[in-house]
């Protein structure tokens, strides 16, 4: 997108909650850290990334592969090797897959926005089946690397799982599961803020991530109400 067009894309809400997170984010980093500028990077990334994915816009999970990518880094500086392998081994080849999905089912003719799916009831029990498989499996291997806070990386993998799993399959619900994952990571990284008060900057990265997430959230409900309708209105022509 040209910048004229990407600015004319967003509503009035949407810039103003980016411009609010961008600005949250240098303000705590210039207070608490200073040095970590990998960390303002991934901030500013993954925060623009979700406000792409709130449209429903592929962009957002290009941008995402690259969040993953940085925030793996940043975890395993901390050992926190949970969010590293659950973002290199899960997230990052989840974003991908979903990036491959959100380009072959547009609504439309809109390549700049992905049809929104529902899933059923079954596949739902499947999903939660599947998550507590692999919540098992990578406790394992978190027990293997000695993690720290292990609790809250362990539940952290579940809900990351769900998420890239909602993601994957277009459901509105990806956000809200997202946002879960937000609020385990706000407690992890806190935990490190005990340790290394630099570390608050990812605290407030999260706590905007999570106001993201809770909008994209909304922005994709009505997003399935309006593409919903579009179809009603298709058929009974």
């Amino acid at each position: 997108m040209k910048i004229k067009k990407i600015f004319s894309y967003f509503s009035l809400t949407e810039k103003l909650l980016w411009s609010f997170s961008v600005l949250a984010i240098i303000i705590s980093f210039s207070i608490f850290d200073k040095e970590n500028f990998l960390t303002l990077v991934a901030s500013l990334i993954g925060v623009t990334s979700l406000i792409f994915c709130a449209k429903g816009n592929p962009t957002g999970q290009i941008l995402m592969i690259v969040f993953a990518i940085i925030y793996s880094i940043i975890s395993y500086s901390f050992q926190y090797y949970g969010e590293m392998i659950t973002y290199l081994g899960m997230t990052l080849p989840m974003a991908v897959f979903s990036l491959i999905t959100w380009l072959k089912n547009p609504f439309g003719n809109k390549k700049s926005e992905v049809a929104v799916n529902r899933i059923t009831f079954k596949e739902v029990v499947f999903m939660i089946v599947l998550s507590c498989i692999v919540t098992l499996v990578f406790y394992y291997i978190l027990l293997y690397f000695r993690t720290s806070n292990i609790v809250p990386s362990t539940i952290s993998i579940t809900t990351s799982f769900m998420a890239a799993y909602l993601t994957f399959r277009r459901s509105p619900y990806f956000a809200l599961a997202y946002a879960s994952n937000d609020i385990v990571l706000i407690i992890l990284w806190v935990m490190a803020t005990l340790k290394e008060v630099s570390y608050i900057s990812v605290v407030i990265c999260f706590v905007v991530f999570f106001i993201n997430d809770l909008y994209g959230f909304i922005s994709w409900l009505r997003m399935q109400k309006r593409q919903e309708k579009v179809i009603k209105n298709l058929v009974n022509y």
